[in-house]
């Protein structure tokens, strides 16, 4: 029983963008691992920006700088 969970920043991903990860994701473990998808689990956690760190800060003040 596959179990994949796939975190992602809550950033206005659509419900249709969702399904076809988790479509994507399931056929690459029937296809790659010969899992079976009526036993595979994708979950897909949405971390707010403010929760999600890089370089010592938080995503939500990063986008707030200017690009170099």
């Amino acid at each position: 029983m596959p179990y994949v969970n796939v975190r992602i920043l809550d950033d206005d991903v659509t419900a249709e963008q969702k399904a076809q990860v988790i479509a994507e994701i399931t056929d690459t473990m029937v296809r790659v691992l010969n899992k079976s998808p009526e036993t595979t689990f994708v979950v897909i956690d949405e971390v707010p920006l403010e929760n999600w760190g890089f370089k010592g800060k938080p995503i939500a003040q990063l986008r707030k700088q200017p690009k170099d």
